[in-house]
């Protein structure tokens, strides 16, 4: 069965993909899809015509080209969106997925954010450079 452990499929569902709040971004690139492959084709018959040069050719080569790139780049999208991490600082604390009983998890401890490494070897030159600009600051000053 689908949908149940064990079942015949065992890989991750997006089905966050087919919320109301997607369906623009996808109306979106199907529609400008759309409209670079009709671009490509109109850029081919311009340049197979008596008109038609090199710079056609390589428009009716490019506009496909933008369609794949706008197609990867709605999935990535899509793929970042699904594989983002959970929000931190929401105000209810998130139930522990598959908890017989509704009782919230324990907060995580966040652990402590590092410290800048200070470096062994003063730099003259940076130190120096740093004067001249806070000589160059108090004299923009006055």
């Amino acid at each position: 069965m689908l949908g149940v452990p064990g079942g015949a499929y065992c890989g991750s569902v997006w089905r966050f993909a087919l919320f109301r709040r997607w369906w623009v971004g996808h109306v979106l690139v199907v529609t400008l899809c759309a409209a670079f492959v009709r671009l490509g084709r109109w850029q081919w018959d311009r340049s197979q015509s008596p008109t038609g040069d090199w710079q056609n050719l390589g428009y009716a080569l490019q506009w496909p080209l933008f369609a794949v790139v706008l197609v990867a780049a709605w999935a990535r999208f899509l793929w970042l969106e699904h594989h983002r991490a959970p929000e931190t600082g929401s105000q209810h604390p998130e139930m522990v997925p598959g908890s017989p009983t509704s009782e919230p998890a324990a907060p995580v401890s966040r652990r402590p954010a590092d410290r800048p490494i200070r470096e062994d070897d003063p730099d003259d030159e940076l130190a120096a450079y740093n004067a001249y600009l806070a000589r160059l600051a108090e004299q923009d000053c006055c």
